[in-house]
């Protein structure tokens, strides 16, 4: 498949174009309707939720506030009565506006004003959902509401509706990741072109995923945060599986392949491993559709949705767009170096070989280290507690927030999360006296009935996050309502994010059972061992501790809140710990797919543990770290989007990538690898006789179509390194390289020019010599299963090309 990609590149191109237009044109015609459906099946507040719709069914569409305070005075003197009952009168008469519910007007429109008389909200009524009104319309109700500002009296906006119009731009965040990680992927390749190749293929695979996440929105429930998550992780693998490729096909390149064969290698070895990790991150997404909450269902179909769009992309665009640019996926001075040099030598050299060289060495050291930072880390989890942000969590410079703030000065903290107990029989006047007479309880106010429903008004002494507001939700529901001897339900808003964050802690468990155990089956069909997949396991669990420790430091103790313009703290939301848990779980298994495979390599070919960890973390760390580092960069850029759901996740994700590159995969899992020895690769068996066989990167030396397999015993290749006069060469490097560039042997030239490198058996290779005196030259030499004599001859003035 890649070598048919990279010679009809054009075509692929054209198709990937065309699909990413025709998508795009139908969304963009079709619109969006996004829906947050927060079905909790058996629970408390889901049936006061059912009740209300019933008996009111008028009141589905999103009812948002207008705050206003006055410096001096009363919000009751004419001058500001004539403003902002202006104002009002012109809002009501907006499209999209439903209806307007003003404290000057009516009855009960003093309850509306504030007991000294400073403060005043309206309820803003419009005809839909806050998704499905046009912000065009809300910015008109934001802009005619504030226009009634004067010295001395501040008007503010809060609700759903009003959120969505003071968010930043869409695109905002993606646009700042993609060019951070452009900024590193130009440090990582010092090749433009190189550069543009990950960061092209997210864009086709993020926009043909937004695009058909968006028209799948008018056929099922996709909550409005799926975009942002699916744009999320969606940027994070695309550039991180083109970067692993990218990257194989570079090596290629150096180690003297030609273009297209340097391509269809890397494709068919690192593309399998993309292709393994695309499907574990797929499979831990999936894994949510454990939990039996509807509102995760489309976060799932979002996100799988554009993880497999990046995996085709690719996979299929990526050789395309090689081919396209041929040895100029190097930069001018590796491609200068190629040509004066000679293909380089298979080799790990750097920081990153020193790193692997002292793992090994001190491997006990490192892993006590490594464990003690993240157990430090993962210490803020022990008081993590789940519920749901609001707009009290907003920036203070916000709308919202200034809203939110307000209507708690004049009306309490519980205002801004009143509770409705819905009855519908029994004692109903008893009821409101036990509710009134309840501790925490600041305000109980009886709507009138509708079809045998009564909907009873209760404030909260305390603001919707607090604790205590929770414990007040378990007494009415406990001991208040059995006590008065009705059939009521406890609903509202706040009541809904407790129960959600209860179920979600209930499902908790099996469905970290259910990811780990599919990780830990992966891995072991795999990599053919125990050790291993029990390894990630455990990894994947501190990962996971450590990074909630960060969160629960950051969003509910307030850590650098400030710092990053996130607002207030509070509690973690409810839906969080899923969504992370599954994407982190599965970008992990990439990191432990890539590390491990190459150390599953070099285990099967030299069964020397030490050495295969060694190289396996050498050869990987840099790109590893260098992907790691991208995602980092593409999750922190959503804390400018607005959402603090996306920005939670963001910051969650940014700190689990963050430590699982450079703290698991680079210290503890090579440190804990080289402690336990040959035991790493241990499986019973009679269990790897039943088990299918999956590798994730196959053997490098694949026949060329019509030759046989390679069979037979070593051999090797020997000769004489001479100039063109006949003179030996010493120390010249003489290395053997497979077809895809892995070096085989490597050995220096003798006194009088002659060398031997050893062949594990007959087939073809690379043969590469270079002398600093007197240049290089590289040949594809055929050996057969007697040793080769072959003498090479360097002429000093030129460099022989690869045939």
């Amino acid at each position: 498949m890649a070598r048919w990609c990279y010679r009809h590149r054009l075509v692929v191109l054209l198709l990937w174009v065309g699909a990413l237009v025709g998508v795009g044109f139908s969304a963009s015609t079709a619109g969006t309707n996004y829906a947050n459906v927060f079905s909790l099946p058996d629970t408390d507040s889901k049936t006061a939720y059912d009740l209300m719709e019933k008996a009111f069914p008028n009141t589905s569409g999103d009812t948002d506030t207008v705050v206003w305070k006055v410096d001096s005075g009363s919000v009751k003197d004419k001058a500001v009565q004539d403003r902002v009952g202006a104002a009002l009168d012109r809002i009501a008469k907006l499209p999209g506006v439903g209806a307007v519910t003003s404290p000057y007007a009516g009855p009960r429109g003093a309850a509306q004003i504030s007991k000294d008389g400073t403060i005043a909200y309206a309820q803003l009524t419009f005809t839909k959902r806050a998704n499905e009104i046009p912000k065009e319309q809300v910015q008109k109700v934001l802009d005619t509401a504030q226009g009634a500002k004067r010295p001395g009296l501040q008007v503010e906006l809060g609700g759903q509706a009003i959120q969505r119009v003071q968010e930043p731009p869409q695109g905002l965040s993606e646009g700042v990741g993609i060019i951070a990680a452009a900024v590193v992927l130009f440090l990582a390749f010092g090749s433009f072109f190189a550069m543009t190749l990950p960061i092209a293929i997210a864009v086709f695979g993020v926009g043909m995923g937004l695009f058909s996440t968006q028209l799948l929105s008018h056929t099922t429930d996709i909550p409005d945060i799926a975009p942002l998550l699916a744009s999320l992780i969606g940027l994070g693998v695309g550039i991180d599986y083109a970067l692993f490729i990218v990257t194989r096909h570079r090596r290629g390149i150096l180690r003297g392949l030609d273009p297209e064969e340097s391509a269809v290698t890397a494709l068919n070895t690192s593309g399998r491993a993309v292709l393994f990790a695309g499907g574990t991150v797929c499979i831990a997404l999936a894994g949510m559709l454990v939990t039996r909450l509807r509102f995760l269902d489309g976060v799932v179909i979002g996100t799988s949705l554009t993880v497999v769009l990046s995996v085709l992309a690719a996979t299929t665009l990526l050789p395309a767009l090689l081919g396209f640019l041929g040895p100029r996926v190097l930069s001018r001075r590796q491609r200068r170096r190629l040509a004066a040099e000679g293909p380089e030598p298979e080799r790990a050299s750097g920081l990153a070989a020193r790193w692997s060289a002292n793992v090994e060495k001190r491997p006990r050291r490192i892993a006590a280290l490594a464990v003690v930072v993240m157990a430090v880390l993962a210490i803020p989890v022990l008081s993590l507690r789940l519920g749901a942000t609001d707009q009290g969590n907003d920036d203070a410079s916000t709308t919202t927030r200034k809203a939110y703030d307000l209507l708690a000065e004049g009306f309490g903290p519980g205002f801004n999360g009143p509770l409705q107990v819905v009855s519908v029989g029994g004692d109903t006047a008893k009821l409101v006296q036990g509710l009134q007479s309840a501790q925490g309880v600041a305000q109980v106010a009886e709507l009138p009935p509708s079809q045998g429903v009564t909907v009873i008004q209760v404030v909260p002494a305390t603001s919707p996050q607090s604790k205590a507001t929770d414990d007040l939700i378990d007494t009415i529901r406990d001991r208040v309502i059995p006590k008065a001897g009705a059939q009521a339900h406890v609903g509202g808003v706040t009541a809904v994010s407790k129960d959600f964050a209860s179920v979600t802690g209930d499902r908790l468990p099996l469905f970290i059972a259910t990811i780990i155990t599919l990780g830990f089956l992966l891995l072991l069909v795999a990599f053919r061992s125990l050790v291993v997949p029990l390894t990630a396991a455990l990894m994947n669990l501190i990962a996971a501790a450590a990074s909630f420790g960060v969160l629960v430091a950051v969003f509910q103790w307030g850590w650098g809140l400030d710092l990053l313009g996130l607002g207030k703290e509070g509690p973690i939301n409810a839906f969080l710990p899923v969504i992370m848990l599954s994407l982190l779980f599965g970008l992990s298994m990439d990191y432990q797919v890539f590390l491990v495979s190459r150390m599953h390599e070099e285990w099967v070919h030299t069964k020397d543990n030490a050495r295969a960890v060694r190289v396996g973390l050498a050869e990987t760390s840099r790109v590893i770290n260098s992907a790691a580092l991208i995602m980092v960069c593409v999750f922190l850029a959503f804390v400018l989007s607005g959402d603090s759901g996306a920005a939670m996740a963001g910051v969650g994700l940014a700190a689990a990538v963050a430590l699982d590159a450079f703290i698991l995969r680079t210290a503890l899992v090579p440190a804990a690898m080289h402690l336990l020895g040959r035991s790493n690769w241990w499986l019973p068996a009679w269990l790897d006789k039943r088990l299918p066989h999956l590798a994730v990167e196959p053997k490098e030396e694949v026949p060329a179509p019509g030759q046989a397999a390679p069979t037979g015993p070593a051999t090797a290749i020997h000769g004489f390194v001479r100039t063109a006069d006949g003179d030996p060469v010493e120390n010249a490097s003489v290395s053997l390289m497979s077809r895809s560039g892995r070096q085989l042997d490597r050995v220096t030239s003798l006194a009088d020019g002659s060398y031997i490198v050893s062949v594990p058996a007959p087939d073809a290779y690379l043969l590469a010599v270079t002398s600093a005196e007197y240049g290089s030259k590289a040949r594809h030499v055929t050996v057969t299963e007697e040793p080769l004599v072959y003498d090479v001859e360097l002429t000093g003035d030129e460099v022989d090309a690869v045939s």
